[in-house]
């Protein structure tokens, strides 16, 4: 393992220099991996592992919007995509990689097809952590393990193929074989990480929840929406208050930040920008931590878990969550949003 310091702490990490693809490929070479679900992961973890000459098969039920989509990418109904026991009974290496309310659903169905010294693999540790309510607890004589990468599966697999890479954590919960963490260590590289840092399932979900809800997604919608309605309330037009509130962030500074960081972003933007922003971050930062704080302790609680298992487990979930869409997607700003990128060149 590499040691990195991580602003004073240092912690150690996994690159590809430690565990080349090449050794991932050795310690893989008499596995055959097992996908479960072909959602949000399961594509761009099967193709990756597919194209770096990994055994792969495809579990996903048949005739389904997603079973095409399987079909699409290339594998086959009968020798490489099978349904979820099938693929599952074949495998040694079993991805869990559906839904979280539905691998509670499908554990009784999934949990007779484990065979003794498999490996259970997930990118999410919900299910395992909160067992008392997904009742997700696996045998003792099979490796339990983690790779969760830090981005959708979208992004996993667009940086793949640019050859960049995600970073993504590491966790072994279960070692029955005594190579569940070598085991891990070559399914990250081999779906396509930039590097590997370990954790625990109980931490990579507490981190996970609470940064889905938060500055990645709940944070930074509710902010969006609160900055577009005071300049729109005090008379500014459509376009310049989303240009202002999301086109300037996206298309420019949060680019300034990956490069080099938020310092670096400071220091190339204007002297004004610059003063203004470091006299208010303190108060945004004082004003949202104790609604971060309540976050937190809900995520901790298992509060987040019964609400998402609730919901998600409703027969209607689908039709009520295209409606809390769509209303995002018909509000003004996001109509703004879409009538802006439509005038960006490239779409033009």
């Amino acid at each position: 393992m590499a040691k990195i310091d991580f602003g004073g702490v240092v912690e150690e990490v996994v690159t590809l220099e430690e565990f080349p693809l090449e050794k991932a490929k050795k310690v893989l070479a008499d596995e055959t991996v097992a996908v479960l679900g072909y959602g949000v992961q399961g594509p761009a973890q099967a193709l990756n592992m597919k194209d770096n000459g990994i055994s792969v098969i495809v579990g996903q039920r048949e005739g389904g919007e997603r079973w095409e989509k399987a079909i699409q990418d290339g594998f086959l109904p009968g020798e490489t995509l099978f349904s979820l026991e099938e693929a599952a009974e074949q495998a040694t290496i079993i991805q869990y990689l559906i839904s979280d309310a539905g691998q509670m659903a499908a554990w009784p169905r999934i949990k007779p097809c484990l065979k003794e010294g498999d490996a259970l693999y997930f990118s999410h540790g919900f299910s395992i952590v909160y067992k008392d309510q997904t009742g997700v607890v696996p045998p003792e004589n099979i490796d339990v393990i983690l790779v969760a990468p830090k981005g959708s599966g979208r992004s996993v697999r667009l940086n793949f193929l640019d050859g960049s890479g995600i970073n993504a954590s590491y966790a072994v919960f279960q070692d029955f074989t005594g190579r569940a963490e070598e085991r891990t260590l070559a399914i990250g590289m081999a779906v396509g990480s930039g590097y590997l840092f370990p954790t625990t399932f109980k931490n990579e979900v507490r981190s996970d929840l609470t940064g889905e809800r938060g500055v990645l997604m709940g944070c930074l919608a509710g902010v969006f929406e609160a900055q577009y309605n005071v300049l729109r309330k005090n008379g500014h037009s459509p376009s310049e208050a989303f240009n202002e509130t999301v086109e300037e962030l996206t298309q420019s500074l949060i680019r300034l930040v990956a490069e080099n960081g938020m310092d670096w972003m400071y220091a190339n933007c204007s002297t004004t920008a610059q003063r203004g922003a470091l006299d208010w971050k303190g108060r945004f930062r004082d004003a949202v931590t104790p609604v971060f704080e309540e976050l937190y302790h809900s995520v901790v609680s298992g509060e987040e878990t019964r609400i998402v298992l609730e919901a998600n487990s409703a027969p209607d979930y689908s039709e009520r969550l295209r409606k809390e869409l769509d209303e995002i997607k018909n509000s003004e700003m996001w109509r703004a949003g879409a009538a802006v990128r439509g005038l960006r060149p490239e779409n033009r």
